[in-house]
């Protein structure tokens, strides 16, 4: 099958290679301002925790988690082995043995298998994750590197040697197309959006992300982006994409609707560089996670704001996943062989519905409030019926007075994302209805 190709050439580089500082087609302030705006460290607005650090294999760089969350997949490049960890205890419950410098991976959309890019062999390994087991090796282009899977079940895997794309039947486990980017462009991370026709791949020596329609694995698009780009992450609904720029110490954000890139982020202030390599986001949209190799931090990047924090982990951190409820966060530290594990603060969530009250009864309900840390309720709307007052726990109480219809919003925030708002129609009666009065719910988080 053809394919579209351009036709820029770099210098060779490889997998875990320190950033390279080199000239692009433009420099300084103003070649970045022209990509979007250049946003840098705001307020914090979270404070995640390290609840944990799990010893792993030798050189950790890669990590998966299971659809289902129980388990997470870590690729150790330095004795060519995939650690497999119980997210429930924080333990490595086993090791597998792949090929040479295991890289990343990807577990299906059903989380049967997994499948490891071993940069050395020039092969993917199949894992059955149920046994723990490799059941076959597929033969790829030249340093494969970043993988992702469609929810149908094509893997995409960046060659980075070879400046192609193989394209796998998780089926049959057959090579079914080799999209050759034409240049010496070097692909690098592999994400595919949430509806699985596009595939975007970041070129660390094209300072490119090349945009694959996976109907026809043409090339869709090309975008420039920052300086020595690695990986990328789309968010959840589709509609952004996350590139980490290694070698300027920046990160891209891609508007998927016009494959154009709308901010530039930088990643971090230390003079000598931060390196940012893996990205992810949170399942519910509201923030990427950004390793940087350099400083042994992660920034935290408010996707509504596009500012960061900070947080200190190990040594060389190099990849980072999410559990599926968004509460947890594994980051593989490549010089430690280590995996911090983050405890995740999330966003609000406000429910409910009050019954009926009456005039001279106690009354008392809580308000279903989540999020990490605890949020705080307030009424910014409307009147509490009198007699009665809401907490800042999200707990409606007293004895009414008066007889009538109510009408106010209750609104609850704890830093993380927008504040939450609920309408709320509160009925207070001259006589006891025959029902309860009030219920005491669950508040708090």
């Amino acid at each position: 099958m053809p394919h579209n190709t351009i036709d820029p050439a770099r210098p060779e580089s490889g997998p875990g290679a320190r950033a390279r500082t080199r000239r692009r087609r433009t420099t300084g302030p103003a070649a970045i301002l022209a990509a979007g705006l250049m946003l840098t460290a705001g307020p914090a607005a979270q404070a995640d925790t390290v609840e944990t650090t799990i010893p792993v294999g030798a050189s950790p760089v890669g990590v998966a988690i299971t659809p289902d969350g129980t388990r997470a997949f870590v690729t150790s490049q330095g004795d060519g082995t995939v650690s497999v960890i119980d997210t429930a205890t924080n333990s490595v419950t086993g090791t597998i043995e792949v090929g040479s410098v295991p890289s990343r991976i990807a577990i299906t959309p059903d989380g049967t298998d997994a499948y490891v890019t071993n940069w050395s062999d020039g092969t993917v390994s199949v894992i059955d994750t149920a046994t723990n087991s490799v059941t076959g090796t597929i033969e790829v282009g030249g340093d494969p590197y970043g993988v992702a899977i469609t929810p149908d079940g094509s893997a995409y895997v960046a060659n980075f040697h070879d400046s192609t794309v193989s394209v796998i039947n998780t089926t049959t486990n057959s090579v079914t197309d080799t999209i050759d980017f034409g240049a010496d462009l070097r692909p690098y991370g592999v994400a595919i959006t949430p509806d699985g026709t596009r595939a975007y791949v970041a070129n660390q020596f094209g300072d490119s992300v090349f945009v694959i329609d996976t109907t026809t694995n043409d090339i869709a698009g090309i975008i420039d982006v920052g300086d020595g780009p690695v990986e990328v992450a789309i968010t959840p609904d589709g509609s952004h994409a996350y590139v980490t720029n290694s070698s300027d110490n920046s990160v891209s954000v891609i508007d998927t609707a016009t494959n154009t890139v709308t901010i530039t982020i930088n990643a971090g202030d230390d003079p000598e560089g931060v390196a940012p390599q893996g990205v992810a986001i949170t399942p519910d949209g509201t923030r990427a996670y950004v390793t940087n190799y350099l400083a042994n931090t992660v920034s935290v990047i408010d996707t509504v704001a596009n500012t960061f924090t900070t947080i200190d982990v190990g040594n060389g951190p190099r990849a980072v996943a999410f559990t599926p409820d968004g509460t947890g966060a594994y980051v593989t530290n490549q010089s430690d062989s280590s995996v911090s594990v983050l405890e995740i603060d999330t966003a609000p969530t406000l429910t409910g519905t009050p019954p009926a009250g009456a005039v001279g009864q106690p009354y008392e309900y809580a308000f279903t409030l989540t999020g990490r840390p605890g949020a705080t309720t307030t009424v910014i709307a409307g009147d509490l019926p009198d007699g009665l007052t809401l907490s800042a726990d999200g707990v409606l109480s007293g004895t009414p007075t008066i007889a009538g219809p109510s009408a106010f919003v209750v609104s609850a925030g704890n830093g993380i994302g927008g504040d939450v708002h609920l309408s709320v129609a509160l009925d207070i009666t001259d006589t006891p209805s025959t029902g309860s009065l009030g219920s005491l719910g669950f508040s708090g988080s």
